[in-house]
C-alpha cells in the first residue's frame, strides 16, 4: 500500500526536505539539519505539518457521556473551548492511544489522535458507540494542520497570518468565522497546546486554507519549516511521551507515569478497574529517565542492565540538543526505578553507565497565562 501525502508534500518537495514513512504518510523529516530546526524552536519559531494527524467529532445527545467512557480524563469539567490530554485504554489497561479532546459548544467535541493509529482508534470508538446517541465521524482527511512552535509564535500567528491569538490562554481553543479568517464557507479552529515544550498554536482548517497559511509562512522571512526529526528531540526533552515508544498496548498510562491524566475516581472509563489495580499493588515495569556519564548515544531498542542482567529497554534516546546530556527514556523493572539508580545501557558492543533521573531533561516554556 502506498503512502498517504499531506496537501504540503510538494511545498516539502519544493523546500529540499527529506521525505521518509511515518504513519502511514511520506512526512518532512527534516529541510535543513534537526539541530538548526531545534535551536529555531527553541529561541525564535519553527513551523510543522502536521497534517497527518487525526481527527475525530463526537456529537450528540451521549457525546459528553460517550467521550469519557472512552477517555481517562474528564470532560465534564471542561468549558467550551478547553481541551483535555488523556488516553484511550483497553480494559487491561494498556493504551489505545494518546489524544487531545477539545469540548466545543453544544456540548460536542473533537478528537485529536495519532497519525499512525488513525484506522485503530476509528474502529475502537465505532466499536464502543454502541448504547451512545452520538453522531460519531471520521474528519482526518477533511481537516489540515500546522503547528506554529516558539517564542515568537504567538507574534507570528498574528502579524502574519492575520489570526488574533494573544487571548488564549494555555490549552484553550476557539473557532473563527469567514469574517476574522477571510476564509469562504467554512471555519478554522486555532488552539494553544504544543508538543514542544514551547509556546506555540495549532491551525486546523482546509487543505487549501492551510497551504495558503504556509505559503504566507514562508514568505515572510520569520519561521523556519521544520520536519518530524526535531518535532521528535524537542517532545523528547521535555518528557512528553510518542505512542509506540513510552506508551502502547502493553504500557498503561501508570507505566508510563503519566496516572495524573487518568482520572480513577471518574465513574466509569474502558480500563478503569485495571488502572486503579495497577496503582494499588504497583507494576512491574515503569518508563523512567536515564543520564549517562558518556558521550555514547542511547537508541531505541538498546537493553538496560543491572549487575550484567537485562532489566529493561530503551524507548527513546538523544544526545540532547538543548542540554548536551545523553539521555533515554526506557522501560525497566521498577525496582530499579527509584531517582539515583545507577544502571547499564548496552551500545553495540560496549556497556556505559547511567544514572536514573526524572524524564523531563529541558524546561518547558509554555504560556500558562
Amino acid at each position: 500500500m502506498e503512502n498517504k501525502r499531506t496537501c504540503l508534500y510538494d511545498k516539502h518537495v519544493a523546500l529540499g526536505a527529506h521525505i521518509s514513512p511515518f504513519g502511514g504518510f511520506d512526512m518532512p523529516i527534516q529541510y535543513t539539519t534537526i539541530e538548526d530546526e531545534h535551536r529555531a524552536v527553541r529561541t525564535a519559531c519553527g513551523v510543522f505539518d502536521v497534517s497527518h494527524m487525526g481527527e475525530v467529532t463526537v456529537g450528540g445527545r451521549d457525546a459528553e457521556r460517550y467521550v469519557n467512557h472512552i477517555f481517562t480524563g474528564d470532560v465534564s469539567k471542561l468549558e467550551p473551548g478547553e481541551i483535555l490530554y488523556g488516553m484511550m485504554c483497553y480494559p487491561d489497561g494498556g493504551t489505545v492511544d494518546d489524544l487531545l479532546a477539545y469540548k466545543a459548544g453544544g456540548g460536542s467535541f473533537l478528537l485529536v489522535i495519532n497519525a499512525a493509529n488513525i484506522d485503530k482508534d476509528w474502529e475502537w470508538m465505532r466499536q464502543n458507540a454502541e448504547g451512545f446517541d452520538i453522531d460519531l465521524r471520521n474528519q482526518s482527511d477533511a481537516y489540515a494542520q500546522l503547528a506554529v512552535q516558539g517564542p515568537e509564535a504567538e507574534r507570528v500567528v498574528e502579524e502574519v497570518l492575520g489570526i488574533k491569538c494573544s487571548e488564549l490562554a494555555f490549552y484553550t481553543f476557539k473557532t473563527i468565522g469567514n469574517e476574522e479568517s477571510g476564509i469562504k464557507n467554512e471555519e478554522l479552529i486555532i488552539s494553544r497546546t504544543g508538543y514542544t515544550g514551547e509556546d506555540g498554536f495549532e491551525i486546523y482548517a482546509s487543505p487549501d486554507y492551510i497551504r495558503e497559511c504556509w505559503d504566507k509562512l514562508m514568505g515572510s522571512g520569520r519561521c523556519k519549516p521544520c520536519g518530524l526529526g526535531c518535532r521528535d528531540t524537542l517532545r523528547f526533552e521535555v518528557g512528553l511521551p510518542l505512542y509506540g515508544d513510552e506508551l502502547s498496548a502493553e504500557i498503561s498510562p501508570v507505566m508510563a507515569g503519566l496516572s495524573m491524566f487518568c482520572k480513577l475516581d471518574k465513574a466509569e472509563f474502558i480500563g478503569r478497574d485495571a488502572l486503579i489495580k495497577q496503582k494499588a499493588e504497583g507494576v512491574g515495569r515503569k518508563v523512567v529517565g536515564i543520564e549517562l556519564a558518556d558521550r555514547a548515544i542511547p537508541r531505541h531498542g538498546y537493553a538496560v542492565l543491572k549487575d550484567g542482567e537485562k532489566i529493561g529497554e530503551v524507548t527513546t534516546g538523544y544526545h540532547t540538543i538543548s542540554t548536551d546530556k545523553s539521555v533515554c527514556m526506557a522501560l525497566i523493572d521498577s525496582r530499579y526505578a527509584k531517582l539515583g539508580t545507577e544502571v547499564e545501557i548496552q551500545i553495540r558492543k560496549k556497556t556505559f553507565t547511567g544514572t536514573v533521573v526524572k524524564k523531563r531533561f529541558y524546561d518547558k516554556h509554555y504560556k500558562k497565562s
